[in-house]
C-alpha cells in the first residue's frame, strides 16, 4: 500500500517547523512521491504566517523535478459554533483547506460542542479535509462527524504524527475512525503532518493500521496524484485542470 501524495506539511513559515519549500521538493523526489502539499497554519494560530504568504505562493513552481506541489492551508476551526479562520479574499489562492482543532485557538470543551463545531465547519463548504480528528483532547461523535463529512465531501485525515509524537493517545481513536469510515462508505486522506522535510510522505503507521484491519486502498483519496486531483475537481478547484495532463 503506497501513498504517493502527502496532503499535510509545514514549512519554516510556520515557525515551529524547520524546512523550506525547496527542501520538501528534494525529499519528496527522493521518496518517490508524485505530489505533496504545503499547509501552513491559518491566521489565528500564534505561529501563522502573514496572509500575504498564502496569496503570493504563485511565485513557487507547481512542478519541480517531476514532483508537483499543492498550495494548501491548515485552517483553524473557530469556537464555539465552527467555521474557519480563512480571510474571504484568500480562498481563490488555495488549492484546498484542512480544518483542524488547535488548543491555542479552540479551548477543548466537550463532545457535543466539538461535534457541532466540526459539522458546522463542513457545512460552510470551505474545507476539503478534516485534520487529525483522533486528537483525544477533542472527543467527537465519530459516526455523526463521518456522516456529515460524507454529505459535504470532506475527507477524514489519518495523521501519521498522531501515532508517533503529537496528540498522544490518538491511536485507538484513529482505529475506530478507520473502521467507521469503512462501515459508513466514506474516504480518508493519509498524511504525514511533516514539520521537517525528512518526514514528508511518512504514512507508515497509518498504512500499518490500515493493513491490520483490511482497510480498502480505494478509500484513500490521496493514494496517487490522479485520485487526489479528481477529488479536488469535485470541489471545483482550478488546480485539477492546471495539472490535468500531469503526470504524463
Amino acid at each position: 500500500m503506497k501513498i504517493l501524495v502527502d496532503t499535510h506539511a509545514h514549512t519554516v513559515a510556520s515557525t515551529h517547523a524547520y524546512s523550506t519549500v525547496h527542501e520538501y521538493f528534494i525529499q519528496a523526489k527522493l521518496k518517490g512521491l508524485e505530489m505533496f502539499a504545503i499547509t501552513d497554519h491559518g491566521p489565528e494560530m500564534p505561529d501563522s504566517p502573514h496572509p500575504w504568504h498564502f496569496g503570493n505562493r504563485h511565485v513557487l513552481p507547481r512542478i519541480y523535478d517531476d514532483v508537483a506541489m499543492l498550495r494548501g492551508i491548515e485552517a483553524n476551526i473557530l469556537p464555539l459554533e465552527g467555521g474557519l479562520d480563512i480571510p474571504k479574499g484568500l480562498h481563490p489562492f488555495l488549492d484546498f483547506a484542512i480544518a483542524s482543532f488547535h488548543e491555542p485557538v479552540f479551548k477543548p470543551l466537550d463532545k457535543t460542542t466539538h461535534t457541532k463545531a466540526a459539522i458546522n465547519t463542513f457545512k460552510t463548504n470551505t474545507c476539503q479535509i478534516f485534520g487529525h480528528p483522533g486528537n483525544p483532547n477533542y472527543p467527537l461523535d465519530y459516526a455523526e462527524v463521518i456522516r456529515a463529512a460524507k454529505d459535504h465531501n470532506v475527507l477524514i485525515e489519518i495523521n501519521n504524527s498522531s501515532f508517533t509524537h503529537s496528540r498522544l493517545g490518538s491511536e485507538s481513536n484513529c482505529l475506530e475512525i478507520l473502521e467507521l469510515v469503512d462501515k459508513l462508505d466514506w474516504k480518508v486522506a493519509f498524511a504525514s503532518d511533516a514539520h521537517v522535510a525528512y518526514d514528508v510522505g511518512n504514512c507508515q503507521s497509518s498504512v500499518a493500521m490500515a493493513n491490520k484491519i483490511g482497510f480498502p486502498y480505494e478509500r484513500i483519496a490521496n493514494r496517487n496524484a490522479k485520485t487526489f486531483l479528481s477529488f479536488l475537481a469535485e470541489h471545483g478547484k482550478a488546480v485539477s485542470s492546471e495539472l490535468k495532463y500531469w503526470p504524463a
